[in-house]
């Protein structure tokens, strides 16, 4: 069977180029019985990111955090086991999604942490409110005092603010995604696809939980 043995020993030239490199070569095959050509990976640099794509991806890191921790207090404290279920899928999700993010962001040199972000806030915002615990510091995340409030419930009590907590939670995710294509942002590939499966999966997951919620508030047949 006829192999193309220029093309395979170019391909090996690639691995051993990016193994023995810190910085990686790309080989680009020559023409038939021609060596191939080493091309410096600078040529293939990724463009620098819009400041808004970097906000986004530091902010989601920190929103979707929140996320994780909530579901690890369902583990302990909540009583429905469709929630439980619901929830390992939340927290499996989000905890990928955080790696992907950090990943976008270290390559392109960028720090995985809010820093200025943090000290961001809505204008006409109560800071005395948000010094207090009572506001939290983007779209839809539980304040401080939202999280206390969950952590000291158990059985139906916690499943109810659990699935309250959680749609709240979704809702700023999805905000924070319109406000960043508002912005013209987002144009960069994969964050325009990460950004819009954020979108799509948080609302089906909104959806759900309504349906949840709205089954738990009613009142249980009487036999």
């Amino acid at each position: 069977m006829f192999r193309n043995t220029g093309l395979i020993g170019a391909a090996l030239l690639c691995r051993l180029a990016i193994a023995q490199s810190d910085t990686p070569t790309i080989i680009q095959p020559g023409a038939p019985g021609q060596p191939g050509k080493m091309i410096s990976s600078a040529v293939f640099a990724l463009p620098p990111p819009a400041k808004e794509d970097i906000e986004f991806m530091q902010a989601m890191i920190v929103h979707h955090s929140q996320a994780v921790d909530m579901v690890a207090l369902l583990r302990k404290r909540g009583a429905n086991p469709a929630l439980q279920t619901l929830g390992e899928r939340i927290a499996l999700s989000q905890a990928d999604e955080i790696e992907s993010m950090k990943q976008w962001l270290r390559e392109r040199n960028e720090s995985i942490e809010m820093g200025a972000m943090m000290h961001h806030h809505t204008p006409g915002m109560d800071m005395s409110k948000m010094a207090a615990g009572d506001v939290a510091v983007m779209p839809g995340m539980l304040s401080p005092n939202q999280m206390k409030v969950l952590a000291k419930a158990s059985g139906r009590a916690f499943d109810t603010l659990f699935l309250t907590g959680m749609i709240q939670h979704h809702s700023g995710a999805v905000d924070m995604v319109d406000d960043l294509f508002a912005a013209g942002a987002g144009q960069d590939n994969v964050l325009f696809d990460f950004a819009t499966d954020i979108d799509n999966s948080q609302r089906a997951e909104i959806r759900i939980m309504q349906g949840m919620l709205t089954k738990m508030a009613r009142p249980k047949d009487k036999k």
